[in-house]
Formats: structure tokens, C-alpha cells, sequence
């Protein structure tokens, strides 16, 4: 079992038994669970942070599109600035400080997003402010307040080795796999992992593929990040042939400041870095003037994460036979 923060061992038992309790609250209906008209697929994982639920929810609504089926996203908007249900405006600079990091992402690859700490109320502004044939709840397999006609979850192997909060990174035990419809593994993982999933439950298996499509290209790149697992990032910037001329990682959601900026420029002119990589999350939260000076050492470029279903046609048997609902 990994432990991130092992001085918070002692608080894990407090933990497991908060999650137990609200879990058997909801399981016997005495928690209320609201539903919206629309059908609501949700995509979350049992981890904080690290799954890949964002590239996941962009890929699932890419492909319903190509089926001419129309989606939104309701989402919380981690750390944002903002408690008000509002519509992530589409405007490539909307500010990730008041919309969030994801949130501000999606919308940038096309998708309508809203967001709110109530998935309810984020859901009720969307059916009335948006034609759509479903929802995509991003992050929702702990809100069950909301209602879902299909629970996705992501499943990594970093998942199966870690631990609870606070000490570790899972949200919940693998044994909530039991909650799940369909669970989604990694290519390079499934093999390993298909037993674990049948050992907590009877869901559905996908598996998907990833990649890192570079449209830069650098001799002495300078990456930099502040997502929740950012070794996997920079393992895909190493197998795609390109050695990183310095790396600084940050905190996941972390808020950039000038101060940051000018540390990572510092640090890039003393590598001799000729560009910088880092991930989409990122990139929404860095002002133009920021960018304006990251650009006098080089580009700076977010190489876009490629996901793709193994098998579409049975993802999408499944996807349409709830929509049509």
C-alpha cells in the first residue's frame, strides 16, 4: 500500500468509517438522491486526483457527438473563486480561478460546461439553458446526491496499491467498486487489473488507449505540471522520445502566480531549455502576460492526451441503450 502522508495513519480508521457510514446511509435510501429529467451518465474514479477523468469525459462526449447525440458536462470546478451555478463561458481566456482548472479545459476543446458544488442545480441551469440529449457528471461517483442512469469509474493501477485518505489518495476503498456499471482500465494495465475488478463487483470492463499528441517539438524541453500524479506525464513525455532539460512539479490544482512564472523561466534559462511542455490543466491557468514571458525562453505547448475506446461499437451500445431513455 502506498502512503503519501504516514503521520496521518491514525485519522485513516476515523475515515474509512465517515465513508462506510454515509455509503450505507445512501444504499438504504435515507440520504435523499435527487434525479434530473435528462439521463446522466457520471465518470469519477475512487481516487482524488490522477485518473484521468477529464481526458475521459472529453473522449466519451467526441465520440456521442460523432453518433449525433448531443451532451453537457456538470462538474464542481475544483478550488474555484466562485460559489455561484454559472455556465463556463466560451471565451478561450475565461479565468480558470473562477470557473476552475477542468472545467475551463473542456470548454476549450468545445464541450458545454457547468458548474457547481450542487450537481443538481448545475444539472436544473443546464436543462434550462441547453438543448441536450443527456448529462456527463464529471467527478460524480462520490456526489450521489445526483441521481445516475450509467456510473463510470477509471481504475489505475496506482489506485490498487494506494490508500485511504488522509494518509494515501483514495477516496474509497477498492470494495465501492461494487457501485460501479462499467469500469475503465488502461490499455497497458487491463490485464493485471481485470481480476480485481471481478473480485468487487460485476461491472462492465472498457479499455482504453492513451496518448500524447505533440504538435512542438523540442531538443531540450522544459516541462512543468501541477496535477495530482504528475510522474505518469512525464513518463509519456520520456516514451515519446524527448528528454526533459529540467522538470519542476507543483502541487495538483495549483494556483500559478508571478512569482511561479519567473521561477520556472530562472529555472528553464539555467537548463537551456528551448520550450516548455506542460498538460492542458495547466495551461488554462496561465495569464497571457505570463505566457508572454515564458515565450523569451521558448514555446510553451500542452501536448493533447489522445483517448480512445478499444471497442467503441459495445461502449456505444451501452451509451445510446441509456440515452434513449
Amino acid at each position: 500500500m502506498s502512503v503519501k502522508r504516514p503521520w496521518l495513519l491514525p485519522l485513516v480508521p476515523l475515515y474509512r468509517v465517515g465513508v462506510g457510514v454515509k455509503n450505507f446511509l445512501y444504499d438504504c435510501g435515507w440520504l435523499r438522491v435527487r434525479r434530473l429529467e435528462r439521463p446522466v451518465i457520471s465518470v469519477g474514479s475512487l481516487s482524488a486526483g490522477g485518473a484521468g477523468k477529464t481526458p475521459v469525459v472529453m473522449m466519451l462526449a467526441e465520440l456521442l457527438g460523432r453518433h449525433g447525440i448531443g451532451v453537457d458536462v456538470l462538474t464542481r470546478g475544483y478550488g474555484r473563486g466562485s460559489g455561484v451555478v454559472e455556465q463556463v463561458p466560451l471565451d478561450y481566456f475565461a479565468p480558470a480561478s473562477r470557473y476552475g482548472d477542468e472545467p475551463v479545459e473542456m470548454m476549450r476543446n468545445g464541450l458545454q460546461v457547468f458548474v457547481g458544488a450542487d450537481r443538481y442545480a448545475v444539472g436544473l441551469l443546464a436543462e434550462r439553458t441547453h438543448p441536450a440529449d443527456g448529462h456527463l457528471l464529471d467527478d460524480g461517483f462520490q456526489h450521489r446526491r445526483l441521481a445516475r442512469d450509467l456510473n463510470i469509474v477509471l481504475l489505475t493501477a496506482d489506485d490498487v496499491r494506494d490508500g485511504l485518505l488522509p494518509a494515501g489518495n483514495l477516496r474509497e476503498p477498492l470494495g465501492s467498486l461494487r457501485r460501479a456499471d462499467v469500469v475503465v482500465l488502461r490499455e497497458e494495465e487491463a490485464e493485471a487489473l481485470r481480476g480485481v475488478v471481478s473480485k468487487h463487483g460485476d461491472a462492465e470492463v472498457w479499455v482504453i488507449q492513451r496518448e500524447l499528441v505533440f504538435q512542438e517539438e523540442f531538443a531540450r524541453p522544459f516541462v512543468f505540471c501541477g496535477i495530482a500524479r504528475p510522474g505518469g506525464f512525464l513518463a509519456m513525455i520520456r516514451e515519446a522520445g524527448y528528454t526533459a532539460a529540467g522538470t519542476l512539479v507543483f502541487p495538483d490544482h495549483h494556483a500559478y502566480t508571478e512569482a511561479d512564472v519567473e521561477r520556472i523561466v530562472m529555472n528553464a534559462r539555467e537548463a537551456g531549455a528551448d520550450g516548455f511542455y506542460l498538460t492542458e490543466k495547466d495551461a488554462v491557468k496561465l495569464k497571457k502576460e505570463w505566457l508572454q514571458h515564458l515565450q523569451t525562453v521558448g514555446l510553451v505547448h500542452a501536448p493533447y492526451l489522445r483517448v480512445s475506446l478499444k471497442d467503441t461499437k459495445a461502449a456505444m451500445t451501452r451509451l445510446e441503450g441509456i440515452l434513449a431513455r
